[in-house]
């Protein structure tokens, strides 16, 4: 370890000496009491043991930032990093008091640079030698990191929706943080807003086939598979993911095999901010226009697309306003009441 990590490495551990770690397995997600003052909670197969609440967490992506924000907890955060897309309206007050330790993906000496005392992210490709660490890295520094129990499938209770996940990961965030008031208080409104949905839900007939197109590199489109968040939000709305039965989240695929898959409708995913090449709504429909095959679908001709901010088709706080985004446009194309 070069001199520099070294001495970081010291610096981080001094500062964390109120909070512990072990990486006993446990569920995906989850809250236990830890004693009088403290709590425990299992994310993606340890546990965290916290004396006090944590004052200076890292978040290592947008869905991370904007939970904890949602949670109230921008005075006890260190650092942001990774944002694909505008923070949305009601956070934007609240981040502007947080560091942005990078735009993009954070760096290990970043990380160590800013000496917090949680790091959490919504998905577990974080934790890497060549980003931050892997988790196991960080535990040894004395270093609790969290994981979307999303995004940690193996490691829940079977027949768990993607949706009970995430509210389990509100549940352990505010045991944490010791704002369990509000993290039910999210889990109340989020629920209220998927019954809307589901209720909005019986006006649609016939399932309608969409496709989730989230990214294009190259000629290669990144859609939703069947364990992804999209896959539920379609479920949910009454709709039927043409790429269920590929069991990823995103599988890159052909323009190809999209036409085979002839959806009725295409949601597309704006991920402009981001700034990469095929990230923006309007570069993936100049993509699908421009494919001799696939701008020969009548999906395509008839400009039946829907277009989402790419946050919303990631686990966070902000899935659920996909919804009645969904909804709205599905009834635009003729597929449920008005």
């Amino acid at each position: 370890m070069p001199r520099t990590a070294r001495t970081g490495a010291v610096a981080l551990v001094l500062a964390l000496a109120a909070v512990s770690c072990s990486g006993a397995p446990g569920g995906g997600g989850g809250t236990e009491a830890a004693g009088k003052g403290g709590a425990t909670v299992r994310s993606c197969g340890q546990n965290l043991t916290f004396r006090t609440p944590p004052e200076r967490a890292v978040t290592l992506d947008q869905s991370a930032t904007e939970v904890l924000l949602e949670l109230g907890l921008q005075d006890r955060m260190a650092g942001t990093s990774n944002l694909k897309t505008k923070i949305a309206p009601e956070y934007r007050k609240a981040y502007g008091k947080v560091p942005v330790l990078s735009p993009k993906l954070l760096g290990g000496e970043q990380l160590r640079a800013a000496n917090p005392d949680f790091v959490v992210a919504g998905f577990t490709d974080h934790f890497t030698k060549d980003r931050v660490g892997t988790r196991a890295e960080l535990a040894g520094l004395g270093l609790p990191s969290f994981v979307s129990a999303v995004d940690c499938p193996k490691r829940n209770a079977p027949g768990s929706s993607p949706f009970d996940l995430l509210m389990a990961d509100y549940t352990a965030l505010g045991r944490a943080f010791g704002v369990e008031d509000r993290a039910a208080r999210l889990v109340r409104e989020q629920r209220a807003t998927l019954a809307a949905a589901k209720k909005a839900a019986a006006g649609v007939t016939g399932a309608p086939r969409v496709v989730w197109v989230y990214s294009v590199y190259g000629d290669a489109p990144y859609v939703a598979g069947g364990t992804s968040m999209p896959s539920e939000l379609s479920r949910i709305v009454g709709a039927k993911n043409a790429f269920d039965d590929l069991d990823e989240d995103w599988p890159a695929v052909t323009w190809e095999e999209v036409a085979k898959r002839n959806p009725d409708f295409i949601v597309v995913g704006d991920l402009s901010e981001r700034g990469k090449p095929g990230d923006s709504a309007a570069d993936k429909l100049a993509a699908m226009r421009g494919n001799p095959v696939v701008s020969k679908l009548d999906a395509v001709r008839e400009n039946r697309f829907v277009t989402i901010p790419g946050t919303e088709m990631d686990p966070s706080v902000r899935t659920v306003d996909a919804l009645p985004r969904l909804t709205a446009g599905m009834r635009e194309l003729g597929h449920g009441r008005r």
